[in-house]
């Protein structure tokens, strides 16, 4: 039974009408939030990801996989024993290499503890996944899934910043056809609330690069390098934007220091 069963008929009948003649009844900042929010046919799914995964794992890989889902299965309503396996599972199959069934996993537990933390976790396994694999219904798959994680992360703690950059990267890696500014748009926002926040600057440095804006990059990273002098991400970057540069010294000071 759905919301608007319980409403009377000649109401229906109103917003029938209203529907069918093309009236826009839904707010826009509520339209948006059902869009991002909304699982509706998924590019793939749990059941698929185990049948292309299972056939390539070797037989140990395989009896620990089982070893664990029987656990698993005999949690029962135990949730703290329950949350102990799930976790298992995610950390092996990301062990693996899967970190699409990973991420599964991990939001199973997100589901269960219901804090941020846990869901920025879900969102960062599948962020993962989405860089690192190569299959486009896989990707599409964990950059939704990723989205919604970080999204119910910002619901329940909306100060948990590492998550509002987390989500809005997602949106520059992967940007909505329709709206394919909004990770950028959602970093500078950032940037202006937090203007010493390095995340924030190393992002908006890195974007820089990638758009050849090489002087805009710099002067963000330098920024973010006075902050915190040791953030090994922001000097790497550095190390980058300066050779883009062509500052070959500055780029082997700042290579030197990068230790990935």
């Amino acid at each position: 039974m759905n919301r608007q069963q319980g409403i009377v008929i000649g109401v229906a009948i109103v917003l029938f009408v209203a529907l069918f003649y093309g009236f826009d009844i839904i707010p826009p900042k509520q339209k948006a939030l059902e869009k991002s929010r909304a699982v509706t046919v998924e590019a793939t799914s749990l059941e698929n990801l185990l049948k292309e995964a299972r056939p390539k794992l070797n037989k140990n890989q395989t009896s620990v996989i089982d070893a664990i889902q029987m656990d698993l299965d005999k949690s029962g309503v135990d949730t703290i024993k329950k949350i102990e396996v799930l976790k298992a599972l995610s950390g092996t199959w990301y062990e693996y290499g899967y970190p699409a069934l990973s991420g599964i996993y991990a939001e199973n537990i997100a589901n269960l503890v219901q804090s941020d933390s846990a869901w920025s976790i879900a969102g960062t396994t599948y962020e993962i996944c989405f860089v690192k694999l190569k299959d486009d219904r896989t990707r599409e798959f964990c950059s939704k899934r990723a989205i919604r994680a970080f999204e119910n992360a910002i619901s329940l703690n909306p100060d948990n910043i590492e998550a509002r950059i987390n989500l809005a990267v997602c949106y520059v890696d992967n940007p909505d056809k329709d709206n394919p500014m909004q990770g950028i748009l959602m970093l500078r926002e950032l940037n202006q609330k937090y203007p010493e926040n390095v995340p924030v600057l190393n992002q908006l440095g890195r974007l820089a690069i990638q758009t050849n804006q090489i002087d805009k990059a710099i002067e963000r990273l330098e920024a973010a390098i006075i902050i915190n002098p040791e953030n090994q991400n922001t000097i790497c970057l550095l190390a980058e934007a300066y050779e883009a540069a062509s500052e070959p010294e500055k780029a082997k000071f700042y290579r030197d220091k990068c230790v990935h």
